[in-house]
């Protein structure tokens, strides 16, 4: 799982926990609809001020978005942990 899965499968989460539509959450946070589901196909890599503004409109924490990557030096660089089980 790359890390981009990994944001993708903590956004999906997040976004359906919060009971919203892609083009409600796009609306919250001024991204049109096709952005939300290319960073939850894990088409896209989110920047920082998205990853901000995605957390604020789903009142989460950047860190939750991204749990479960973590920077490992080295020649893998990434290290993605699995979301949970159930998720």
């Amino acid at each position: 799982m790359s890390p981009q899965e990994r944001f993708a499968v903590n956004l999906r989460r997040a976004r359906t926990k919060a009971g919203i539509s892609q083009e409600e959450l796009g609306h919250r946070c001024d991204l049109h609809r096709t952005e939300i589901s290319l960073l939850e196909r894990a088409g896209r890599e989110p920047r920082l001020s998205t990853i901000v503004k995605l957390a604020g409109s789903l009142e989460t924490t950047a860190a939750d978005l991204c749990a479960g990557i973590f920077w490992q030096p080295g020649p893998n660089r990434f290290d993605v942990k699995p979301p949970p089980r159930g998720g």
